[in-house]
Order: structure tokens, then C-alpha cells, then sequence
């Protein structure tokens, strides 16, 4: 379990910064709602979706598994908030 405590919106206000810093450019922040897939509105690419571990793993001091890289918990604001949150509560697994 990690040591790093998150407030309530956190995690979801710093990833969409990163989000529009890191694949919108800046552009269009705001319009993208918490549940729109990154993948289907092409807001994120597989390769984006790597950045996007990566950010998480160093931010947040968590460790992410193969079988955990699944839509369910990757492919929108509010699913990578949950994963997170599951994470740093030491819940394991991608349908905790």
C-alpha cells in the first residue's frame, strides 16, 4: 500500500491536466467528459496510453501489473481515478 494520500478530486483534476498538457496540446481541455473513452474519442493512442502509466506509476508511487492494463481501469477520468484509488488502498486486481 502506498503513503501517498489523495484528496477528494486529485487525482482526476491533475490527470486531465495531464491529459490536455501531454496529448491536447492545451487545446479543447474541457471538452471531454470524466467517463469519455480516451480510445474511442481519440483523445489518447495506445502509445499515449503507455505516457499515461508511466505518469501514474511515478506520481503516485504505484506499481501497475499486465493484467491490470485493461479499458476497465485505464480508458477514462473516472476509471483511472477508481484504479488509482483501489491502488493506493492496496486493492489488487483490475475489477476490484
Amino acid at each position: 500500500m502506498s503513503d501517498i494520500v489523495v484528496k477528494s478530486n486529485e487525482v482526476k483534476n491533475a490527470l486531465k491536466e495531464f491529459i490536455v498538457t501531454n496529448f491536447m496540446f492545451g487545446q479543447d481541455g474541457l471538452n471531454f467528459d470524466n467517463n469519455d473513452s480516451f480510445l474511442e474519442r481519440g483523445i489518447i493512442d495506445s502509445t499515449g496510453i503507455l505516457e499515461l502509466i508511466g505518469y501514474l506509476e511515478d506520481t503516485y508511487a504505484i506499481s501497475i501489473e499486465d493484467d491490470e492494463l485493461v479499458p476497465e481501469n485505464l480508458d477514462s477520468v473516472n476509471a483511472v481515478d477508481a484504479f488509482v484509488r483501489r491502488k493506493l488502498n492496496g486493492e489488487a486486481g483490475a475489477n476490484s
